[in-house]
Order: C-alpha cells, then structure tokens, then sequence
C-alpha cells in the first residue's frame, strides 16, 4: 500500500464533499469525540447541534479537531485532520450575517438539521435542546491518501470483495 500526503486543495476537496465526520473536543484533560454533519465554506466548517456536552466542552475549550475520511477498500481510503477553533453563532444582530451563512450552506445539504434535532426530541417530559448553529474556523489541515501498490494491484488485493452470503 502506497500512503501519500494529500496537497491542501485535495483534503479541502474532500471536506466539500462529504460533510460527515467526528468532532474530537476535550475537557479537563478528558477526550470527547462524536460524529457530525457539517458544511465546509472556504476556511471554516459550519455545524448545527442542540445544547449538551458537545457545545459544553466547546464553550469551555474552543480548541477543536474534525477528522473525515473516506475508506473505499484497505487499499483505498483518506482521510483529513482539521484542528480549528470553535465559535457559536447565536441569534443575535452581530452574528446574523455569519448565521445566514452558517444556514444557507448547511441548507445545501439534506436533512442538515435531523441528526441534532432527533437526538433531542422530549422523552419523559424533557424539554427539547436549545438549536445551535455554530462554525470552525481551520487554522491547519492534513490529510492522507492510500493506494494500492504494483504488486498488490497485480495480485488482485487492492479489489474490494465482500464476503458470500448463504442463502
């Protein structure tokens, strides 16, 4: 297996396209990682989530990481690292513009919303989670590519197969 640096424009390339990967935060020295929507726009991703420990730790510690990949086969994945900082758009006059924009790009995916609105439907009673549209702005990015080399591709290993199934 070949495993390549990808150049800055492939891993933002990739942030584009596919929208999905985990929020690494951390608090107090306690690690604290989950998978999340996002809309990538220049240098910033933009999220939307309801109030808990997720935007908890954030608020605390804006210091983030969004790790995405994308695994074809063994021999054919990548995968980005972002490390960014954290910021909350609330609904307010100074951040409308930066909030328009946060929905606008979000909403060119779809169902951007339902992840963190199911997540916080009431059950027993609860009230529903306050929404939060929120950005991180990219201050470094990496990424890595894997191919298959010569002699695993002329052996047929770099093929993805999936198992038989018995009927």
């Amino acid at each position: 297996m070949l495993i390549t640096q990808m150049k800055n424009e492939e891993c933002r390339n990739l942030l584009a396209r596919l929208g999905f990967g985990r929020l690494a935060v951390s608090y107090e020295g306690q690690p604290y990682i989950v998978p999340i929507y996002f809309a990538y726009d220049c240098d910033r991703l933009y999220g939307f989530t309801t109030v808990g420990r997720k935007v908890e730790w954030m608020r605390s510690n804006p210091r983030v990481s969004v790790e995405v990949d994308e695994v074809v086969s063994h021999f054919l994945w990548s995968s980005v690292v972002v490390l960014g900082r954290y910021e909350e758009l609330p609904d307010t006059p100074e951040h409308t513009e930066a909030r328009l924009r946060a929905e606008a790009k979000l909403g060119e995916r779809a169902l951007w919303w339902q992840t963190a609105y199911a997540a916080n439907q009431p059950r027993g009673g609860h009230q529903p989670g306050k929404p939060v549209f929120y950005c991180i702005y990219i201050d470094e990015i990496s990424g890595r590519s894997a191919t298959a080399d010569r002699v695993e591709s002329a052996m047929g290993l770099s093929t993805a197969q999936r198992p038989v199934r018995e009927k």
